[in-house]
């Protein structure tokens, strides 16, 4: 199965320190102050899913998080983790087979993007807009490339994307911009944070009509 981390589900928290050391944490938990009180979120690719004991320090109840996350091994690793008051469903699929009927207040993807081909981007990405309330964020972090990043930043990328591509059977032979899409489709972003020099980027994304306001 493609984009998928169970081979390697029991060790990806500790491989991703070694490298980067809190710098992936770091770009996800920056974001979690943009999720207000009461909200309906979406987590999509979620990993092993201490995300949802960190979002449980600042909201200990009232949230309702759909968790939608392809490995299976992940999924039971999620499911250890503490969510407080919150009410957690857990979904073990691919984000293209996932269908709701519900909006969502907060689309939360993290190192999510980089795993696919442009083509599946755009599918991945209309069918998560679609998910989003009209007044909705869409909660995001990276890696991040441009033609002028250091040498350094490229050799990891292509090392990173080489091995997840053996391991984990990843779809991506490059990194993809995704800025565009949202772009393309309405949206502006509102917040953005810097991370491990520049490599990794996390952003809230609203659409441009709504006021930019937290």
């Amino acid at each position: 199965m493609k984009n998928n981390y169970d081979p390697i589900a029991d060790n990806y928290d500790w491989l991703s320190t070694i490298v980067f050391g809190q710098s992936l944490v770091n770009a996800q938990t920056c974001l979690l102050t943009h999720i207000a009180a009461g909200s309906n979120v979406l987590i999509v690719g979620g990993g092993t899913g201490w995300i949802l004991s960190e979002i449980a320090k600042i909201h200990a109840s009232g949230l309702t998080i759909t968790y939608v996350e392809i490995s299976q091994k992940m999924i039971v690793l999620a499911k250890k983790h503490g969510v407080k008051n919150n009410e957690v469903f857990f979904e073990n699929k691919a984000i293209e087979e996932f269908k709701s009927d519900e909006k969502y207040d907060i689309i939360f993807t993290a190192f999510l993007f980089d795993n696919f081909k442009s083509e599946k981007i755009e599918t991945v990405f209309h069918h998560l807009n679609s998910l989003l309330k009209s007044n909705g964020k869409w909660l995001f972090a990276d890696f991040h490339i441009e033609h002028n990043s250091q040498p350094w930043q490229k050799l990891l990328l292509k090392s990173m994307l080489f091995f997840f591509r053996v391991v984990c059977n990843i779809e991506a032979r490059n990194l993809v911009a995704v800025d565009p899409f949202f772009l393309r489709n309405g949206f502006k972003k509102s917040v953005a944070y810097s991370h491990y020099r520049g490599f990794i980027e996390s952003s809230v994304y609203q659409r441009a009509r709504f006021d930019m306001k937290n």
